[in-house]
């Protein structure tokens, strides 16, 4: 019997599209909403695009139900924190919001799985620097609680009706495709890797270090980095779950070990065989010395192995996009 479409929301941007390639290259049937407004349609390639917002009810409806939507992977959202920070209502509006909409769609719909894009910014500054599942969910900015009250709203509709969820809470997420085809192409990213490869390439005249001295090895904040294909590979596996009868779960995704900013960029200064300007800024709010996954459990319940635990391998095939994009901007 044939399987359903997948409708996969903000499926043009970094995180999507690199789940989308990862769909197809299984045989899957899938379709893409995006409004572009950080994403791009060449992302995509061939994978049919609908151009449009989540929030919009009738268009939601309809594509559900011309394509015969079976699973929701739903990635579309607003995603730069200091932006939340003074702009709350766009992100209640943008992430909240249309998720809530899009919930309604999905139930009217007879939608049965439902994949969420959520984030460790839930867990805001936990005092050990580690965050697992079970840890307390206290955000400190408008995109973690954005994100955390779609996740109370997935909770409470799976409660009330036979949807089944799985929601992953990504820590940092860095690298590109490894053969090249797609990868981090958001103007004004924030993402460190991206801004240290940007560097590289004389997009930027070098790279800042919000705080020197932080109660780390090196004094700069630590992180839990994690390849976008393992990433995009763990969303696989949450759907191998929920069509094999998996109840609903909310999951960490990382590696469970971090790496200094310093040793971030080294790695990128590696990768391109040339120093990078480096200016030592003071500690931005909010942000905690360390934050790293306990994910233990996505590979205990979903039987995800993640292949390119490699910090050198991130760098360099972020540098190798971001050089792709010199020769080819998009």
């Amino acid at each position: 019997m044939q399987r359903g479409s997948i409708l996969v929301t903000g499926g043009a941007g970094y995180i999507g599209s690199h789940v989308v390639l990862q769909l197809r290259e299984r045989g899957e049937r899938v379709v893409v909403l995006d409004d572009l407004s950080r994403g791009f349609k060449r992302a995509v390639l061939d994978t049919p695009l609908i151009v449009g917002k989540v929030g919009d009810r009738a268009l939601v409806a309809t594509l559900l139900r011309e394509h015969a939507v079976e699973t929701v992977m739903h990635f579309a959202a607003s995603t730069i924190v200091p932006e939340s920070v003074r702009d709350p209502l766009k992100y209640y509006g943008n992430n909240t919001c249309s998720t809530r909409t899009l919930l309604e769609c999905c139930l009217e719909a007879g939608i049965g799985t439902f994949v969420f894009s959520s984030t460790a910014a839930v867990y805001g500054i936990p005092a050990d620097g580690f965050a697992a599942e079970t840890s307390a969910t206290a955000p400190i900015n408008a995109y973690g609680t954005s994100k955390l009250m779609s996740e109370w709203m997935l909770r409470d509709v799976a409660a009330a009706s036979s949807l089944r969820y799985v929601a992953l809470r990504y820590f940092n997420v860095a690298g590109c495709d490894t053969s090249g085809r797609i990868g981090q192409s958001t103007q004004g990213a924030t993402l460190l890797v991206k801004v240290a490869c940007e560097a590289v390439v004389g997009k930027r005249p070098g790279v800042s270090v919000f705080g020197t001295d932080y109660p780390t090895p090196d004094g700069t904040g630590v992180r839990d980095y994690l390849h976008v294909e393992d990433l995009a590979r763990a969303h696989l596996d949450a759907l191998a779950y929920l069509r094999g009868g998996g109840a609903s779960t909310t999951l960490n995704v990382g590696y469970g070990h971090g790496y200094s900013v310093r040793e971030v960029i080294g790695a990128v200064e590696r990768a391109a065989n040339l120093k990078l300007k480096v200016r030592e800024e003071p500690r931005r709010a909010g942000d905690p010395p360390s934050l790293i996954a306990r994910a233990d459990r996505i590979r205990t319940e979903l039987g995800w192995q993640p292949k390119l635990d490699d910090l050198e391998t991130i760098a360099r095939t972020s540098l190798e996009w971001e050089r792709k994009l010199q020769r080819d901007p998009w």
